[in-house]
Order: structure tokens, then sequence, then C-alpha cells
């Protein structure tokens, strides 16, 4: 900190000298204007209306291709959370977190974006990316998405940019108060969860300049309960043997259900200084965190360990699979050796699994995560150079803390029905005897996991720009240093119930009476019906925690850190760039644009530690890369609000750190239902780079606008996981790695419109669209086993649909949200049973909408009252593996009402 002050103030002295000093006594008299969009006394937009304008008018004026989103008032962004805002975004698709927030945005299909806050980079502990979740939407006052790229902007995105825009003091030319309330109601929880936040801000004249500060505060506290029905790898029948024999059959199915609650505390700070008419100087400071106590209750049927299956059915869908001796898909190595015979296998769609063993699970969580941030620096307006110098330090820290009990019995039937018009499963235990205490013994074994993980960067940014008098209009310059340190620490410990898994009664463990509880159920399980599970708070209180590690005879206390678990890396990057904007008549219109380029280094260490027979070894990787990234731009102005722009940049996105982690970490399973598994990184990784092309036609008029766009991504050295097998100390691990694809190629198309119906009478004038379609047509090349295949995570096809109207002090609007089928997980070397002609296994989710809408009415100027509701019709997540009839997951998503109030002062 005493680093970032002594640059800081030594930067401040020097532009303040370069300053008028003699008209600096004239400053207070100075109110910056930074936005036409002045209302009143404030550049705060209202309303709906507003809000999309303001969006529009960004658009339009872009030297990159972007979309907007404006918040509608104080505190008041167009949707409940930022993630959720960014899916009504072009080419935006999101995905929903196992707490039904949502979560990573991806741009066109791609996760690599690079975050940034009011132009700083910003990440959450050792990840390149950012958790959109941890800052709420009220504390925003814009977020611009950027498609395209030019050489000013931080590299780092092959997908693009996300720059999140807080409020700041010089914002309002009144002192504002702002305060608003929310109770949100989950309808799987069924509870209630307030949310408030508050802003104020005030400026003062004088005598050494004009100053404003501007505080803004948020806490929310969310009630939720995500169920989740799952089948798993389907094996070989011929080892249940009986009606079995010849069926491809789940080795078990269930579900489980993530539930509790979370809350997300945020305060952010902006001081400004108009020091002389033309310098500013300013602070800004950020804390945001993220706290959640909550469980993960397991509900397993293991269908492989019943007596027999008798009942059974099946769809007609066979195939000719692979098998292992004990029922499995060959490994690559019992693959090279012919490990393995060829058998005719059908799907298995319903069937009655007699004296099954069972399980429930209690995955006990207390998540934390803090994040803070602190900038300064200086802007200098001298007519025709410009200069900002900032300068930033981030830190951001996680520590979660898992802690896992497994109890079990045996039931008497298990039904299972596969085939439902829904694609979903159907299972009945007559009795439900899991949903009663007695009979419990403990089963697979206690598991701890402890994790902490931080993060962070010290930045120095410094941007400048001159205007001439010719047809390049604008000369950019500027640079950056950054030095990012991160450290990953992790432990992971499994130690098995004494006397096996299975043969210990959990009344053995002197364990209170209430150590069993109610979860909340699985709709596709027992119908809903609810099951125990061990005591989340008991397994994370002291007590708890010190009884069962004496019981199940673990190290006391909490273990210390594995140091196969951790790696560190460091990394300092040197950008510098140059850029000319440019500008003429031809004729009528009007030709502008940007051509530049951005040169980078970066300098990473980074450490880990791997096993080597039986022992620890560190080891280090030292790697330097240097990049030159070019843009251009134009844009042809017809006049009359049509415009046209085409762009080309070349992009790069650094590997994440875990990535790079050159350390390797695997666990012997104490679940016989699932294989020995484990994760290394590879140092060896390449930096993603893609050319990217982009075109667009825009129509503007006075309430609205018409854009139709085509772009293109040629990327190379993508970055993929893929599980293979690898024998260590004798023991086979399905190893996941991350890998470079030699060549993906990514186009489409985005059509995007939005207007009001100004032209009908009276309050239907008030009414509104807007929508926008998306198609992402992407492609692996080259030699890579994926070749042919779509990129991961990218849907071809998605749109925004929205009926708006904004009048009478009425602002309201309906918006349907759909994306098509894609796959999110590479299975080809887990152990499923599948046809042999088939050696791609991929998790495909299936075609997915949701309904959302927003009510607000505004009593007075200053008072608002509001209703929410988001996926109103109960969209759920709904997977399958490559063939429709291997249905695999279905995850119920939650359904989020509000009812809330705004006021202004």
């Amino acid at each position: 900190m005493r680093r970032l002050f002594t640059i800081f103030m030594g930067s401040a002295s020097v532009m303040a000298f370069a300053a008028n000093p003699a008209a600096a006594q004239d400053a207070g008299q100075q109110a910056p204007d930074s936005s036409a969009e002045a209302a009143g006394n404030e550049i705060i937009v209202t309303g709906i209306r507003a809000s999309l304008s303001r969006a529009a008018d960004i658009k339009r004026d872009a030297a990159q291709v972007v979309d907007s989103i404006v918040a509608q008032d104080i505190g008041k962004f167009p949707d409940p959370t930022t993630a959720a805002a960014l899916q009504r975004v072009p080419g935006v698709q999101v995905t929903v977190g196992g707490n039904n927030e949502i979560v990573n945005p991806l741009i066109r299909g791609l996760g690599d974006i690079l975050t940034t806050l009011d132009g700083r980079e910003i990440f959450t502990s050792d990840s390149r990316g950012f958790a959109f979740q941890d800052l709420p939407a009220e504390a925003l006052s814009r977020v611009d998405v950027f498609k395209s790229n030019t050489a000013n902007l931080i590299e780092g995105g092959v997908a693009g940019t996300i720059d999140l825009k807080l409020n700041k003091a010089f914002d309002y030319k009144e002192p504002t108060i702002a305060i608003s309330g929310k109770l949100n109601y989950a309808s799987n929880a069924e509870k209630l969860g307030p949310q408030v936040s508050a802003l104020w801000t005030d400026r003062w004249e004088t005598g050494i300049g004009e100053m404003g500060l501007l505080v803004n505060a948020s806490w929310y506290d969310i009630k939720f309960n995500r169920p989740s029905n799952y089948v798993a790898e389907r094996r070989a029948g011929n080892v249940l043997g009986g009606e079995g024999e010849g069926m491809a059959i789940p080795i078990s199915t269930g579900g489980l259900n993530e539930y509790g609650s979370y809350s997300r505390p945020q305060v952010n700070a902006s001081f400004q200084w108009q020091a002389a008419p033309n310098l500013e100087v300013y602070v800004d400071g950020l804390y945001s965190a993220y706290r959640g106590k909550f469980a993960t209750a397991f509900y397993e049927y293991q269908l492989f360990n019943s007596d027999s299956v008798t009942n059974v059915t099946s769809d007609g869908n066979c195939f000719t699979g692979r098998v292992t001796g004990d029922g499995f898909n060959p490994n690559s190595q019992q693959l090279a050796d012919g490990a393995y015979t060829s058998q005719e296998l059908c799907n298995l769609t319903g069937g009655t699994f007699n004296n099954t063993s069972s399980f429930t699970s209690m995955q006990a969580k207390n998540h934390k995560t803090d994040s803070f941030l602190v900038a300064g620096g200086t802007k200098y307006d001298g007519g025709r150079l410009k200069l900002n110098l900032d300068l930033s330090y981030q830190r951001s820290l996680v520590r979660n803390e898992t802690f896992i009990v497994d109890t079990g019995k045996k039931v008497d039937q298990v039904i299972v029905d596969f085939d439902n018009p829904d694609n979903t499963a159907s299972i009945i235990s007559p009795g439900n005897a899991m949903g009663f205490a007695d009979g419990f013994t403990f089963v697979n074994g206690l598991y701890q996991e402890y994790t902490r993980s931080k993060g962070d960067l010290f930045s120095v940014k410094m941007d400048g720009s001159y205007e001439t008098d010719t047809f390049l209009k604008t000369i950019e310059f500027g640079g950056r240093y950054a030095d990012r340190g991160t450290l990953f620490q992790q432990v992971q410990l499994s130690v098995a119930p004494p006397g096996g898994s299975g043969n210990t009664l959990v009344t053995a463990a002197g364990v209170p009476d209430d150590f069993f509880v109610w979860a909340p159920g699985i709709p596709q399980i027992n119908n809903g019906a609810h099951f125990m599970v061990p005591s989340r708070d008991y397994l994370l209180s002291d007590e708890g925690q010190a009884n069962l590690r004496e019981f199940f005879g673990a190290p006391d206390g909490r273990p210390a850190f594995d140091p196969t678990r951790r790696f560190e890396a460091n990394e300092k990057t040197y950008a510098g760039y140059v850029q000319g904007g440019y500008e003429f008549p031809l004729g009528a219109m009007t030709l502008d644009g940007k051509v530049g380029v951005r040169y980078t280094r970066t300098d990473r260490t980074i450490s880990g530690t791997g096993v080597v027979d039986g022992t620890p070894v560190l080891t280090t990787s030292d790697t330097s890369d240097d990049d030159w990234l070019p843009n251009a731009s134009a844009r042809l102005q017809f006049g009359g609000g049509l415009q046209a722009r085409v762009t080309y940049a070349k992009t790069i996105a650094r590997p994440s750190f875990g990535s790079l982690n050159p350390g390797l970490n695997y666990i012997v399973s104490t679940n016989p239902n699932i294989r020995n598994g484990g994760s290394g990184g590879n140092p060896d990784l390449k930096p993603q780079m893609s050319d990217s092309f982009d075109a667009t036609l825009e129509y503007y008029w006075s309430s609205g606008y018409f854009a139709v766009g085509a772009y293109y991504r040629d990327i190379q050295n993508r970055v993929v996981n893929d599980v293979a097998a690898e024998t260590i100390d004798g023991v086979v691990y399905n190893i996941s790695r991350p890998r470079n694809v030699g060549q993906a190629k990514l186009k489409g198309l985005e059509v995007s419109g939005q207007t009001f119906f100004d032209f009908l009478p009276g309050d239907l004038a008030g009414f509104g669209v807007f929508g926008n379609f998306t198609i992402a047509d992407s492609e692996i090349g080259g030699n890579d086993p994926l070749a042919g295949y779509t990129l991961q995570g990218v849907s071809k096809y998605n749109f925004n649909a929205g009926l708006l109207y904004d009048r009478n002090g009425i602002s309201a609007r309906v918006v349907y949200t759909y994306r098509s089928k894609y796959f999110d997980e590479n299975r080809t070397g887990s152990g499923d049973v599948r046809p042999a002609d088939e050696p791609v296994w991929l998790n495909y989710v299936r075609p997915n909408g949701r309904l959302d809408f927003s009510l607000a009415y505004d009593v007075s100027p200053n008072l608002t009252f509001t209703v929410d509701g988001t996926n109103v019709l109960r969209s759920r997540y709904r997977s399958y593996i490559n063939q429709d009839y291997f249905i695999r997951d279905t995850r119920t998503d939650d359904s989020l009402y509000s009812v809330g109030f705004r006021a202004r002062f």
C-alpha cells in the first residue's frame, strides 16, 4: 500500500504542476458533465425507455462492437443480478449455479472473458475470471460487453471483455440519498430473504477545488434449495446376471439437494477532486464478500449392489460395446492391451432391483469469499492532450470448508423408470426406508476438504490521447504494468469407517439423538419425499468434528494443508500500445475508425508439487510469452441513422493458473462405485489466440434501433480437459488434464433490435418490444480427437424476446430467454459402456428457456414500488449422454419472486 500511495501522490503532483494553477481558484464553479443524458440536475437515467435509449447510444457511438446495459435508476439494474442482466445481451449465454444463481456468462459460447471494473482488471481468488455474482447489481451504473477489441483495452479475453462500471461522485450534481429494499421468495425453499441497499453522495466547493464523495452499500441474504436427480454411467449388466444379462444399466441412480443460505455484503466508495479545471484526482474503493453456509445432501441407490434385477424393460436401443471384466468401457491402457470383449447390450429403461445397497450423504459446507480493491489516479485534460494515470491493488481470498459423512442401509426394492415423456427418471423405493433414522451404518468414509486460495494484483496503467487537425483525428498511446500473484492450498482426507463400509451402526459413534435430520426431497425420487441425512450443523460444529474424527481414527483437529495440493504463481505483464483514430468525409457520408497495435510480454513462474514414487516433488516452471495484437476498424455513416462497421483484432487468453499447475493431485476412492481419480495441470499450455472479425449493419431512429452482425473467430490453442488412465504406484487412476486443441473456428450471426410504439394513441404509446437472436456455429479442427465437434458450452441458437411498457409512472417488462442444446462435459475417457463406433462421448444439455418479468410503479418522483419474478415457468436443466435415450441429470431450478421499493431524496 505504501508503494501505491507514493506513486499515486508523486504522479498527482506532476500533473498538478502541468495544469494551469491560476485557474484552480475557479475550479469549484466547474460541473463536469460526463454524459449527454443529464436528467434534471443529474446524469442518472430513469425508467426502461431511458435505460434502453442510453444503451443504444453507447452501441452506436462506440469504436468497437459493444452492447451495454444501463441502470434504470439508482440501485435498479434491469435484472436482479449482474449475470442475469448479461443474458439479455445478444450472443451472451449463462448457466445456473448450484444455489440457483445465474453464473458463468459466455460471449458467443466462449467463457474466456476478461472482466474489468471501471477499466481495471478484476478476478476472484486464483482464477483468471471473475464471479459476477460476487458484485451485486445494485452497485452498478452500467455494464459494457465488448465483442471486438481495440489496442487501448487490456488484453486477456478471446471471447471479449466485460467492463462493470460503478457510480461515481461527480455523476451527481446535487446531494442525493437513495435507499432500496426487497423481500425475495424462493419457490423451492419456500422462504423469504431480505435485500437492502443504500447510496449517499454529495459534492462541495472548497478553496482548492470542488470535491465529491459517494458511498454505496448493499446486502442480501437468500435462502435456496436446488434438487437434482442423476442417472449414473452405464455398466454392462452381465456383472449382475439374471435379467441384467445383455443390458446397459446405470451403476447407480439418485439425487442431491443443495440447500441453505448465502449472503453478499458489498461496500464501494468514490472520491473525486477537481484540483484544477484540467486536472481531476480520484480514489475508488470496493469491498465485496460472499458467505455461504449450506448443505449438499446426496441420496443414492447403488443398483449394482443388488441381489438381483427383475421386471427388466428396454426401449430397443441396442449396440455393440467394448466391455472389461468389471463391466465398464476400457480405459486407454486396457484398450491398447485388448483387455476387453465385445458384447451386444440394450439400454435398460426400467426394472426392479432387489435388496439394494443405498446411502445418504451430508456434505456440510462453509464457504467464504472476500475481495478488496483500492485504486487512485489522475485525469488531465489539456484540450488536445488528455492523460489518465491509474494505479490499483486488488486482493481476493476464498476459504472453503467441506465435511462429509455417508450413511447407508439395505432397502428391499428399488423400482426405476427411465423412459418418461419429459426425459427424466422416476425412482420408487416402496416404504421409503431412507426416510427413517433406524438401521443406518457408516459407509464409504469420512471425508474432509479444506481449501484456501488467494490472488492479488498490483497494476499501473497510463492512457493518453492527442487530437490533431488532420484526418488522423486522435493518436492514442499508453502502457500497463501488472504484477499478479496467486496461492492455492488444499487438503483432502478420506478415512474408511471402523470395521469397513457398512459394518458399523451410526449409533455406535455416540452421536446425539438429533444426528439425523430431514433433507428436502427430490421430485424424481419417491415422489419428492424427505430423506434422512446427518445434521449439517453437527458436522460443522467443533464437537461433532472432534467426535467423528476420533471415531473414524482420523488425526485430531483440522488437517494441515497437503503440500501435494498446493501451487503458487507469479506473473508479470508488460504492455504498451499505440492507436490512431481517423475520420474523413466520403461525399455525404463519413468514414471513421481506429488502427492500432498492442504489445504484451508475460513472464510467469509457477510451482506445484506432485508425487513421484510416493515422494512429494516440487516442480517449478518458468515461461515467457511475447505477443503483438493488431487491430483495425472502420465505420461508414450513411446518414439518417444508418451505419455499417467492420473490425479485426487479434486477441489472447492466458491459461488459468490451475491449468498451468505442474503438480498432480489424486485420491483413492472409498466408494466402490466411483473409480480412483485425480487431476493435473500442464505447464506447457500455450495462450489461446484468436483472429477475430466482425461486421455490422445498424439503423437507429428516435425510439429504437435494428442491427445485424456477423462474426468469425479463428482460434488457436483452445484449452480443453481430457480424462485418461494413468498408473501411479501400481494403482490406475482416471486423471483429468488440460491440453491445447490445435484449432477451432466459431462463426455466426447476431440480430438485435428494440423500439417503442410512439405512434400509438394515448397510453398505448408506452408499449415497446426488444429482442435478439444469435447463431453460433463452432467447429474444432485439425487432428484433434474432437475434430468436427462444436466447442464445449456453445449453443448454436440463442434468443431473447421481450415486451416492454414505460409510461405514466409504470415500467414493466416480460422477457423470454432461450438457448439450444450444447455439451458441457467430455466423458470420452470415462467408464461408461457405449457403442464401439462412438469413440467421443459427450454430455449434452437439452434446449432450455426461462421467462422473467418486472413491474415498477412510481408513487411519486421519489418513491417506487416493484414486483419481480424470475424463471416463472420453472425451467429445468436436463441432460443426456451422446444418445437421447441415455438420460443423465435433471436439475430443478428455482423461481424467485420479489417485492420491494426504491426511495430517493
